[in-house]
């Protein structure tokens, strides 16, 4: 491994070569895909619903908007904004992971949307959007795994139009009253319910490392303004276990 620290990331608490971090990421996911929104269900005790129709409620989306959906997944936001945006409007679910974007078809399909949903397995680090081409970037449980999360918000920055905005729904830095108990179901609870109901703890263990490392809510705000995003702000959700982070392209 290269001493260079520019070359090197993290994955979970582990030093990796920043090359080596998406195809580790990839495989996580491949292995959890098939369980994500019991995964989800487990580690915020199903709350991660409540926090997604709260972002969805927060975004306003209106008919005819464009809306690109960022990490995903298995479609939750794609289905709520495809509802919202009308057969005027236009949805992109996106994600890097093939095994994930197969469940997210799937649901899709099971609930009878095609017409205004498109898919599209890309990396956030490039994404093969013009610029100025969407009213409405959102990434739900996703930014924690760019390697590049400075890219990345660039990237979004750049696909949006003036006017349009990122919202980022992201696990974070709870309370400190609640972080004893939030770090034993973590590191505890979490990869033994990994372990028994998908056989596979350690990618369960990786994702609870990765929400560690994640910036806390005022480093990402600090991010998203050095990214050229304005009107920056957070909202903590269920003291601070999760953050909604909103940015506007003016």
């Amino acid at each position: 491994m290269s001493g260079n620290a520019d070359d090197t990331t993290h994955f979970g608490y582990e030093t990796v070569d920043i090359d080596d971090k998406a195809s580790r990421v990839r495989g996580v996911f491949d292995s959890v895909a098939g369980n994500y929104d019991l995964m989800n269900d487990l580690m915020s005790a199903g709350i991660h619903r409540i926090w997604k129709r709260h972002t969805v409620a927060a975004a306003s989306v209106r008919p005819g908007m464009h809306v690109l959906d960022l990490a995903g997944g298995t479609g939750d936001l794609a289905m709520a904004f495809s509802e919202k945006v009308g057969e005027s409007g236009h949805v992109v679910l996106a994600d890097i992971n093939a095994a994930m974007l197969e469940q997210g078809r799937d649901r899709l399909l099971d609930a009878g949307i095609s017409g205004n949903v498109d898919i599209a397995q890309c990396d956030a680090e490039a994404l093969p959007f013009a610029d100025n081409s969407f009213d409405l970037v959102t990434i739900a449980f996703g930014l924690r795994n760019v390697t590049r999360k400075e890219q990345g918000l660039a990237e979004m920055y750049r696909v949006l139009r003036p006017g349009g905005r990122l919202f980022v729904l992201e696990f974070s830095k709870p309370d400190p009253l609640l972080r004893p108990a939030y770090d034993l179901f973590s590191f505890s609870v979490l990869p033994t319910l990994g372990k028994l109901i998908a056989n596979d703890a350690d990618s369960y263990r990786y994702l609870a490392e990765s929400i560690r490392m994640h910036p806390d809510q005022d480093t990402l705000k600090g991010m998203f303004e050095a990214a050229g995003f304005e009107r920056c702000r957070y909202e903590n959700l269920t003291g601070g276990i999760a953050a909604l982070h909103i940015g506007s392209k003016l």
